[in-house]
């Protein structure tokens, strides 16, 4: 099988379960720690998890500890901005990382984004690696089920779908 095909069979799979939570898969051709580490190194969380293409992060800070902060400022081509924050609860590396998620308060678009996605989700990353394969499954779970179907109607789908090509261009180019 050529290494294209192989990528090929790696495109993230969006899951809504019971009544709050999508599950999203997605398989990396890396080790789990390069994995886990695109999840918590800002340098690298920078270059991936910014959504549909004209989006970058110019601004990313990470405090990779239990009870410690993150948060993202993505800008698009035409000026936007959107903001996202969250807690780290749990930190297992490099298997688990639980931490919650919201719409940041400082940013532009603020009310629109409350309005969108209000309250704080829970995501859960979990990383298994098989014979070079890692397979990262991230459950969010929603603060309700109205709010779970309002963002896979956002377009959510497609955003991480194309953040998880780019890390997946990432990993291909540090295996050169």
């Amino acid at each position: 099988m050529s290494a294209a095909a192989r990528s090929s069979d790696r495109k993230l799979v969006v899951d809504a379960v019971g009544e709050r939570e999508v599950v999203m898969t997605r398989a990396f051709a890396a080790p789990r720690r390069l994995v886990f580490d695109a999840w918590t190194k800002p340098e690298v969380v920078s270059r991936w998890l910014t959504g549909p293409a004209g989006w970058t992060m110019p601004v990313c800070t990470i405090d990779l500890r239990v009870g410690g902060a993150y948060r993202y400022i993505l800008r698009h081509t035409d000026g936007h901005t959107m903001g996202m924050r969250g807690v780290y609860r749990e930190i297992a590396g490099p298997e688990r990382l639980v931490c919650t998620e919201s719409f940041d308060d400082g940013h532009e678009d603020a009310r629109l984004a409350a309005a969108m996605y209000p309250g704080e989700a829970v995501n859960t990353l979990t990383l298994v690696e098989r014979d070079g394969i890692t397979t990262a499954t991230i459950r969010v779970l929603s603060p309700s089920r109205e709010i779970r179907d309002a963002v896979l109607a956002s377009g959510m789908e497609k955003g991480a779908g194309e953040s998880m090509d780019r890390l997946d261009a990432i990993f291909a180019e540090q295996a050169r």
